[in-house]
């Protein structure tokens, strides 16, 4: 096997690998005599079909298998004898006139991690803003929880708003029932906005075993087609009232939740706020620790790894940008910060990789069993038939099971940092932390903080959704070169064409509500959502807080 290095320009490496027609063809050859005695043919005994007749039947596959394997081969020793540490799958590509019997001339192109030296760790300075929970906080929480375990005790007279009527309705369009309209004894709150506009209104005045026949209009956006804007009618068989009666937040209320006493819930209760706040506080930190670091270091990186990050803040920012009121007014005035934006995918790959040397060089990992848990976690997206073919396709795909490592594996290196760190507490309201957490910290090179926000949701801003995350990638590690020859596939990032067997398992289409609940068609549920796509197989991009 030759390798010329013909490109070696910064971070940017190309190469041309050439694979004797002799490596190959003998490959193929110890195949073909591999599996003839498994081969079955007839007029011949089991065993004892020439080499010659099997080549004939199967020496194209054989030959592109034999192809596969010398060319990932190729690529592994390229990687091992040059000590590169690609950044992404190299570009790999076959010679157009490359035939059988010809050598195998490959043109590889990659980008390679920089040199990072592991920075020093002395002079972190964290702040750790905390929250005391005041027992008002906890009394809110009680209570809202007291609110929606709203008790109904039976009433003479007729239905009032808050009200709870219990009935039968049978919908009808043109005077025929529709499916998904029906329902027998079916508790329904006056006032409570679960179902269509216009039906609770109609049972105000309604009596225990009195009839009655409502007229309503389906949205013109309703899930259902065939009722979407369609005029429609009910009949009702009011079977009981009932009002809302007092909830009582004693021992007793807490014992009908299943634990001991009010105190145990309140006890409850507020170590989740606690949590809350300390998650808000993590974040706050973890802020200010991306800042220093970004701060402290400057260093070249690989463009690709910027491009494919950009992509996915692109894709998000795109996808709100079309459910705003405004559809055309929100994409212009994203595309006007369209700079900025790649300056905030640079310094999320730049953060990544950097927390990515920090946690090699100290010895942060993500554990076998943890890796574990986090793939079943994810199959749990998935029907329950795919979800064995998703943990499959993560084992088959070094990038998708570095994408779900990444979350874990950097915040193990962030908590790793703030040991490390000198920490001062303060005492804040959640006002004070909320306002920290959104104050804009960073550089006006990291992120457009001087303009006016987008008129959407809020942008892809990953800081805000999920800490601040860098996804800090096990980059450094070489990716293994696939089975089949190197075809780009821009659409998802991918450096080779997958075999399709490889595809992830669609995810599990939202639950469809049971009839006999009365509300899939008499009620505006939200639409159903599609089903969602494979993964993308993404390269390990590094995302860090805008």
């Amino acid at each position: 096997m030759q390798i010329v290095e013909t490109t070696n320009e910064g971070l940017k490496r190309a190469y041309t690998v050439t694979i004797p027609a002799k490596t190959i063809s003998e490959r193929v050859e110890g195949e073909i005599k591999k599996i003839a005695p498994q081969v079955r043919m007839p007029g011949f005994r089991p065993g004892k079909v020439p080499a010659n007749l099997v080549k004939k039947m199967h020496g194209e596959a054989i030959h592109q298998d034999a192809l596969n394997t010398s060319i990932r081969e190729a690529m592994d020793k390229l990687v091992s004898d040059n000590a590169l540490r690609p950044a992404m799958n190299p570009d790999v590509s076959l010679g157009e006139g490359y035939e059988q019997g010809k050598d195998a001339e490959l043109t590889v192109s990659l980008e390679v991690l920089p040199q990072i030296e592991a920075p020093s760790l002395e002079g972190l300075k964290l702040e750790k803003l905390t929250v005391p929970v005041a027992e008002d906080k906890v009394d809110e929480a009680v209570e809202r929880i007291a609110s929606q375990q709203q008790r109904f005790e039976t009433k003479d007279g007729a239905a009032e708003d808050g009200d709870q009527v219990i009935c039968d309705f049978t919908g009808k369009l043109d005077g025929v029932e529709f499916e998904g309209g029906k329902a027998e004894k079916q508790p329904i709150v006056i006032g409570s906005g679960n179902l269509i506009p216009g039906f609770e209104e109609q049972l105000v005045g309604l009596k225990a075993g009195e009839e009655r026949v409502i007229t309503v209009t389906f949205p013109e956006e309703y899930q259902a087609a065939h009722l979407a804007g369609k005029e429609t009618t009910f009949d009702i068989v009011a079977h009981e009232i009932k009002a809302p009666a007092e909830s009582k937040i004693d021992d007793d209320f807490a014992k009908e939740l299943g634990l001991e006493s009010l105190e145990q819930l309140r006890g409850l209760l507020k170590g989740q706020l606690e949590q809350e706040t300390a998650g808000l506080t993590r974040t706050a930190m973890k802020r200010s620790l991306l800042d220093q670091l970004a701060a402290g270091h400057d260093f070249d990186v690989p463009p690709t790894m910027v491009e494919a990050e950009f992509s996915q803040i692109w894709q998000q920012l795109t996808h709100e940008a079309s459910h705003e009121e405004d559809p055309e007014a929100a994409l212009k005035e994203i595309e006007a910060e369209k700079d900025d934006y790649r300056k905030i995918a640079e310094r999320r790959v730049r953060l990544g990789l950097l927390l990515s040397e920090i946690g090699q060089a100290n010895g942060v990992e993500v554990t076998q069993q943890e890796m574990s848990m986090l793939v079943s976690q994810a199959a749990q997206q998935y029907r329950p038939e795919d979800r064995q073919r998703f943990m499959e396709y993560v084992a088959n795909d070094p990038m998708m099971a570095a994408q779900l490592r990444a979350p874990l594996y950097e915040d193990k290196v962030v908590d790793f940092l703030i040991e490390k760190a000198e920490v001062t507490e303060r005492e804040v309201t959640a006002e004070e932390l909320q306002a920290a957490i959104e104050a804009d910290t960073e550089s006006e090179a990291a992120k457009p903080a001087a303009k006016k926000a987008p008129a959407k949701k809020a942008p892809a801003k990953k800081a805000e959704a999920d800490e601040g995350e860098a996804e800090a990638k096990p980059a450094a590690k070489k990716a293994p070169a696939k089975k089949a020859p190197a075809k780009k596939a821009a659409d998802e990032g991918e450096t080779e064409a997958k075999p399709a067997a490889k595809k992830a398992p669609a995810k599990k289409a939202p639950a469809k509500k049971a009839a006999d609940e009365g509300e899939a068609e008499a009620k505006p549920a939200a639409k159903k959502a599609p089903a969602k796509k494979a993964p993308a197989k993404k390269p390990a991009a590094a995302k860090t807080e805008d």
